[in-house]
């Protein structure tokens, strides 16, 4: 069975309180873009290994949770105080009472957690490289050293970033890309994140960087692929959604579990599209029936993209 493992340096404790009959309704759960992944890759079939911190307290919790969920979890240990959120939704609106970023990892806790990353992903199949919900938890330059030295153990590197870690990743080597158009006018890559034809220039640009794959996402309007088997425009089935935070992480887990499996391009798109879809129509992040996704994989359409 393919293995993935998903760089998740922090994950998120999440607390939500909300009402059920009359009644307050606590949920803890972990989050953060790596966890979101490593559901949905594991909905879909995949073995995952998760690589991360976990910190003082929170942290016991967050392992415990990690593991119950099935996950191969290698966790190393700090000090310190850990991402976490408590929200109220009682009210019907979200009310943040803490929204805790974490403290940053110190030298030593980031060369345990880059030697954990290593040993990992020697054994993996397909390494993602997620981040953090705080921008100050680590160097974007870590980034550029383990996209590196995972390709250079024989590992496929997809990274689902964006801003200053996207272009770390880059410049270390990326074999998959998975990002937003918001990211990419927020990054200075497009000027307007709805022009198709910047958006597909801003592919074809990372491509010739050397990605081989390159997915822009974008929101209701469908995503944008340009990769080494061809260009396409992706059409999904147009599904109510009810929570679309989690969609895009979705989107990559799916590509993810189809190139760790040596599928193709194609297989791979029509997947992430369709769990995307399937997630935004449930209030699980990372969640969807593996049945329900194949099959509106197969709805998927490929439109291709003609060079300019």
């Amino acid at each position: 069975m393919a293995r993935v493992l998903v760089f998740a340096p922090a994950p998120l404790l999440t607390v939500t309180i909300e009402e059920h009959r009359g009644e307050a309704d606590v949920h803890v759960h972990v989050g953060g873009q790596g966890v979101w992944q490593g559901r949905m890759l594991e909905a879909l079939g995949v073995d995952v290994t998760i690589v991360c911190t976990v910190s003082g307290e929170t942290g016991v919790v967050v392992r415990r949770l990690l593991e119950d969920e099935g996950f191969d979890v290698v966790a190393v240990e700090r000090d310190a105080v850990g991402p976490a959120y408590v929200h109220d939704r009682r009210g019907g609106e979200l009310d943040a009472i803490v929204e805790a970023e974490g403290e940053p990892l110190s030298r030593h806790d980031l060369d345990a957690l880059y030697s954990a990353a290593l040993s990992a992903a020697a054994r993996a199949d397909l390494v993602i490289l997620s981040g953090p919900e705080g921008e100050a938890m680590l160097e974007p330059e870590v980034y550029r050293r383990l996209a590196s030295d995972v390709r250079e153990l024989g590992a496929t590197v997809l990274v689902d970033l964006a801003g200053p870690r996207l272009a770390a990743a880059l410049e270390g080597g990326v074999d998959v890309l998975k990002v937003s158009h918001e990211e990419l006018e927020e990054d200075g890559r497009v000027d307007d994140g709805d022009d198709e034809a910047q958006l597909v220039r801003a592919a074809r640009a990372l491509a010739d960087e050397g990605v081989s794959l390159v997915a822009i996402t974008r929101a209701d309007a469908g995503s944008l692929v340009v990769g080494e088997e061809g260009a396409w425009r992706v059409r999904a089935p147009e599904l109510e959604a009810v929570e679309t935070r989690g969609a895009g992480d979705s989107y990559t887990a799916a590509v993810a579990a189809v190139l760790a499996t040596g599928g193709s391009h194609a297989e791979a798109i029509r997947l992430g599209a369709a769990a995307g879809a399937v997630n935004a129509t449930r209030r699980g992040l990372g969640t969807g029936d593996p049945d329900a996704i194949r099959a509106i994989a197969e709805q998927v359409e490929l439109e291709p993209i003609e060079e300019d």
